[in-house]
This record gives C-alpha cells, sequence and structure tokens, in this order.
C-alpha cells in the first residue's frame, strides 16, 4: 500500500477564516445548469460510449473557468482532461474527479429518461447526479464564483478529469506516471462523500479498500440439453455452485489459505478515529438498504471496525442455464459467475489472485477458468496526517461540530494508489458531493436532493477559503 509520509506540515493546524459564499443563490442555479449538461452526455465506459465527446465538453468548461487546458492520454482508452490555474497563495491542491457512468441498465426501471435530467419532488433524477457528475459541477461552479468576485482563486488548483474511474481506470496510472510534474501538488481531493450528515456533523474518508475484480467459467458440455440427460451427464451449473462454496463460509470468512496473512492491524489512531466516528451514517445506510440488522447483529465499533478492516468475497452475478418465465427443463453446458474480493491493507490483488488459484486447483476445480476484470489496491491518508487535522479543522469550524472520519470505506477509488504511488500527496475524500445514501447510485432513478446542493457548495467555498488562509509557503514537502 502506498504510505504517505508527512514531512514539512508539522504543527501546521491554524485556524482558518471563512467567508460566506459570495451569491450563494446564483452559484446553486449555476452548479445544476451545469449538472444537467453533463447528464445528457451518455458518458458510459463499460459500453465506450460517448467519452471522447464528454472529455471535450469538460474541457470547455474548464477552460469557461480560467484553466488552462489539455488532454491526457495513455496508450489506449479515453483521454483524462487537465487543467491548471493560479491562486492568490502558492498552495497547490489536486482536484480529481471522473465524467463516466455507469450503464443505464435496466432502462425500463427508471421513470424517466436516465440521459434527460428530470427534475422531481426536489430531486434531479439521471444517470451520473449522485456519481461523480454532481461534484464535478459543484467545484465548477465554486470555482467560477471565486473568480467572479474576487478575480482569482485563493489558492492554485490543478485538475484531473479522467473518463474510466467506472471500469476501475485500467489507464490512470498510465497517465499519472506519464504527467507526474503537470500533477505534482500539495494534497489532493478524491471524488468525495455527502456534504452532510443527519447530526450536522461532515463526513471526511481517507481510505478505500482495494479490489479484484474475477469472473469465473466452467463448460461441462458441447451445447445445452434436455434435462434428462442430468441423470447421467455433468452440470456446468452445480460445478460452479461447488467450487463456488469452497471460498467463503456461512458467517462470510474467507476460506482461501493465506488470504488474511498480509493483513495489518488497524493504529490506535485508526482506532480512536473509529470510535468517535458518526452513528448516523451507518444508521442512514441500514435504513436506505431496508434492513432492521446488519449482519452478524453488527453495531456501534464493531461494525465500524469490520466495515473499514474487514475483506470480503463477493458474488456480485451468476449465469447459468434459463431465467426466463415459466419453466425450461434444460442442463446447461456453461455458467458464469462475477466476483469482487474487497482488500485492506496490506493485501495485493496480485498475491490474492494466485492465492485464489491455488486453492482451486488444490480443491479440485482446476477446470474452472478465472479471468481477471480489474484490481486496485488498497490506499488511504494516515488519521494523523497535518492536511487531514487541517481540512478537519475547516469542516468543524463551519458546522460548530467535530467532523466524522471514516478511516477506510468499504468501496474502492483506484486513482489513489496511482496518486500517491507517483506523485507522494496526501489526499481524502472531502464533504463536497450532494449525496445521500438513499439516491441510488449505480442503480435505476438515480439522483440528488436539490436541498443537497448547498452544503455540497458551502463546504467548498469554505474549503478553498480556508486553505488559502496563513501562509503556507516552506511547508509544501509531504513526499
Amino acid at each position: 500500500m502506498p504510505r504517505v509520509v508527512a514531512r514539512g506540515w508539522t504543527g501546521y493546524v491554524e485556524s482558518c477564516s471563512i467567508s460566506a459564499p459570495p451569491d450563494f443563490e446564483r452559484v446553486k442555479g449555476d452548479a445544476l445548469r451545469l449538472l444537467e449538461i453533463l447528464c445528457r452526455q451518455p458518458s458510459v465506459s463499460a459500453e465506450d460510449r460517448e467519452l471522447e465527446e464528454t472529455a471535450i465538453l469538460v474541457e470547455k468548461m474548464l477552460a469557461e473557468s480560467g484553466f488552462e487546458t489539455r488532454q491526457l492520454r495513455a496508450s489506449e482508452g479515453p483521454p483524462a482532461v487537465y487543467g491548471v490555474q493560479s491562486g492568490r497563495n502558492d498552495f497547490t491542491l489536486l482536484l480529481y474527479n471522473h465524467y463516466d457512468v455507469q450503464p443505464a441498465e435496466d432502462v425500463e426501471l427508471w421513470d424517466s429518461s436516465p440521459f434527460e435530467p428530470t427534475i422531481r419532488d426536489g430531486k434531479l433524477f439521471a444517470r451520473g447526479t449522485s456519481d461523480n457528475k454532481g461534484e464535478l459541477a459543484v467545484r465548477l461552479a465554486v470555482i467560477r464564483a471565486l473568480r467572479e468576485k474576487r478575480g482569482e482563486l485563493p489558492i492554485g488548483v490543478r485538475w484531473i478529469v479522467e473518463g474510466e474511474e467506472e471500469v476501475l481506470s485500467p489507464h490512470f496510472d498510465e497517465i499519472v506516471r506519464s504527467n507526474a510534474e503537470a500533477l505534482r501538488a500539495d494534497a489532493c481531493l478524491w471524488e468525495g462523500g455527502p456534504a452532510r450528515l443527519s447530526n450536522g456533523r461532515h463526513q471526511i474518508t481517507l481510505g478505500f479498500k482495494g479490489s479484484l475484480a474475477l469472473r469465473l467459467d466452467v463448460r461441462s458440455l458441447k451445447r445445452d440439453v434436455h434435462s434428462a440427460v442430468a441423470a447421467v451427464a455433468p452440470s456446468a451449473a452445480w460445478r460452479l455452485v461447488n467450487a463456488l462454496s469452497t471460498l467463503r463460509d456461512e458467517g462470510g470468512r474467507v476460506r482461501i489459505p493465506g488470504f488474511y496473512d498480509a493483513m495489518v492491524e488497524p493504529t490506535e489512531a485508526e482506532r480512536r478515529a473509529i470510535a468517535d466516528e458518526s452513528e448516523e451514517v451507518w444508521r442512514d445506510i441500514r435504513e436506505s438498504l431496508g434492513l432492521e440488522r446488519f449482519i452478524d447483529d453488527l453495531t456501534g465499533v464493531a461494525l465500524r471496525e469490520r466495515s473499514a478492516f474487514g475483506p470480503t468475497c463477493n458474488i456480485a452475478g451468476i449465469k447459468a442455464g434459463y431465467s426466463g418465465p415459466g419453466m425450461k427443463t434444460v442442463l446447461p453446458a456453461d455458467a458464469s459467475a462475477w466476483l469482487d474480493l474487497r482488500l485492506v491493507p496490506d493485501q495485493h490483488p496480485d498475491q490474492v489472485l494466485a492465492l485464489l488459484r491455488a486453492h482451486l486447483e488444490n480443491e479440485g476445480f482446476d477446470d474452472v477458468d478465472v479471468t481477471v476484470l480489474g484490481s486496485a489496491e488498497p490506499a488511504g491518508t494516515p488519521v494523523d496526517h497535518p492536511f487531514v487535522r487541517r481540512v478537519s479543522g475547516i469542516a468543524e469550524e463551519l458546522t460548530g461540530r467535530p467532523a466524522s472520519i471514516t478511516v477506510r470505506t468499504g468501496s474502492t477509488l483506484p486513482i489513489i494508489a496511482s496518486i500517491q504511488r507517483h506523485l507522494g500527496i496526501p489526499g481524502l475524500a472531502p464533504p463536497d458531493n450532494p449525496f445521500y445514501f438513499g439516491q441510488g447510485t449505480h442503480a435505476p432513478n438515480e439522483h440528488i436532493r436539490l436541498e443537497d446542493l448547498e452544503p455540497a457548495i458551502r463546504f467548498t467555498f469554505a474549503l478553498f477559503d480556508g486553505l488559502g488562509a496563513g501562509d503556507l509557503l516552506g511547508k509544501r514537502d509531504l513526499r
């Protein structure tokens, strides 16, 4: 796992002066207008759909917001959009966002067209509203308002907006490695989280789990046949189910030998942060999922520790034989399963893949083909890093309540390891996204609540002002 060392930030946790957002309603309207334009672009990376066109649109928006822009390309894949803009203070912040979205299927489950933004019941519905075009629009609108009112930004900004996050960013590492000097900054804001919790605290996320996405395939026959033959012929579906059953026990513990060996224990600082993390987050998640309780009746600190430090082996999908209306008596010739394993420090995807292959072979399932669909390393920023304290202080000054620090979320953000490996800078996911836990991210009827634009905009203003306050010069070596 890439490590970020705090050098040159020692003692820098001064208070900051936060000014009120200028022309707030106008900024909110600008963010909504930009978001609607972005969401009309069906930029589906899994389908390689309108990515080039969306990159051109994003570059135009950045240029209109005062950035010097260009496209950054890897040997393959769509372009990332790069922008740079100086500020009053020498401190430079790298922003990360992505312009691609998930497929809109099942389209028939949408109440309105997924790529025609529609407002109803105080919500904006469209694919990409919450992930990640809403945050992109908020950041753009705030930067435009700061420039319009003050003539310049309080800090320097470098921005990279890529087009493959939803397919695990396969070319992002190459782009960052090839453009390290252009991207180098003092700190980074990754894709952010909810701009407010129901208890009024801000949530700041410091790390994400790694991921290993796989497809397991079994072929037992040359073609599907009548199920009467099942008395004497092998079943691909049962073969796959039996192989899957060896990977995890009923309690959720992964049965692959050596799977847990590389894991590291949480630090005392991480344990303290987990103990102080807001309960509201988990209540919101549970209610949005329609659950009475979490597995194993987990609550409190035990729940939060399992989420942050518990690796997983999840079956994301299974396909075999017939799944239409009525009944079809068929013996499937082949069967497939899609898995994602979420990894924690210091589990490496390549090592876990080798362990899984060896396990299947030792269990007698060497006929199961394993295809890697994507991978990402776990990565994050230490709880006690001065940049974390700085942003937490800004959040507390804005709300009057301490920020809720999430040490590691259960999802994956593949870009963090690349940024930390090649740039060596700290980062975090700030509360600047018009996000809440019931908004259907990656699902039909994805949306944001319009009321969540306000706290996202207010925090973004406060963060830019707070990072621009005081003397940051001479405190820039974070590697």
